[in-house]
């Protein structure tokens, strides 16, 4: 019998890997220590999170029997507890995750669609955007310009040949339009003669 033949047995390496592998019981002990260990190293909205315990509440019923409604319960009342110790704060999330998306150059529509997914509601997105400090009509335009700076795009191109930048117009303004740009900030970014000025007017990257 092979090393290999013999990991591969009853007692072997990988009946353990199999056994780690298989779910823990959706307890509400467990359902806790999961949240806990995700919240240490991830901020989180109370919606994302509930919905990252709802799928090992399916799982556990699925591989153990437990009981889903009681699994709902108990998780429901966990999403209260934690957020009346402060450890779940959507508000706050959302006003951190738009100051972050906003400083790598992520666009409003983008914004918006990132926190959906993370299952903050409609009017605390528009909150979080009504009250960043840097809420102004140019925000659009300083959140492409630094989109272009990271991705080389437009005025930052690094030119390999002469002419490559106009090569190029056609890709770079739809790489904008991809991130939720419109067509005329996009625009004023690929066709910008002088990266530095707009920064500078527009107060810098």
């Amino acid at each position: 019998m092979t090393a290999e033949t013999r990991g591969k047995g009853p007692g072997g390496k990988g009946a353990k890997a199999r056994r780690r592998r298989q779910p823990l019981k959706a307890t509400p002990e467990g359902l806790e220590r999961s949240a806990l260990y995700y919240l240490e190293r991830y901020d989180s909205s109370s919606g994302h999170l509930r919905r990252l315990l709802r799928r090992k509440i399916a799982l556990s019923a699925r591989v153990h029997g437990t009981d889903p409604e009681e699994g709902a319960a108990a998780l429901e009342r966990l999403i209260d507890r934690l957020i009346g110790l402060g450890l779940l704060d959507d508000a706050r999330y959302a006003r951190e995750r738009v100051r972050g998306l906003l400083a790598r150059g992520t666009s409003t529509a983008m914004i918006r669609a990132k926190l959906g997914a993370k299952s903050l509601p409609a009017a605390l997105i528009d909150a979080a955007l009504e009250a960043d400090e840097n809420n102004d009509p140019a925000r659009e335009l300083r959140a492409a310009l630094r989109y272009a700076k990271r991705r080389r795009l437009g005025p930052y191109r690094l030119e390999r040949r002469p002419g490559e930048r106009a090569e190029r117009r056609d890709r770079d303004l739809a790489a904008l339009g991809r991130q939720g740009f419109d067509y005329e900030t996009a625009r004023r970014i690929v066709d910008c003669a002088d990266p530095a000025a707009l920064e500078a007017d527009l107060g810098g990257n």
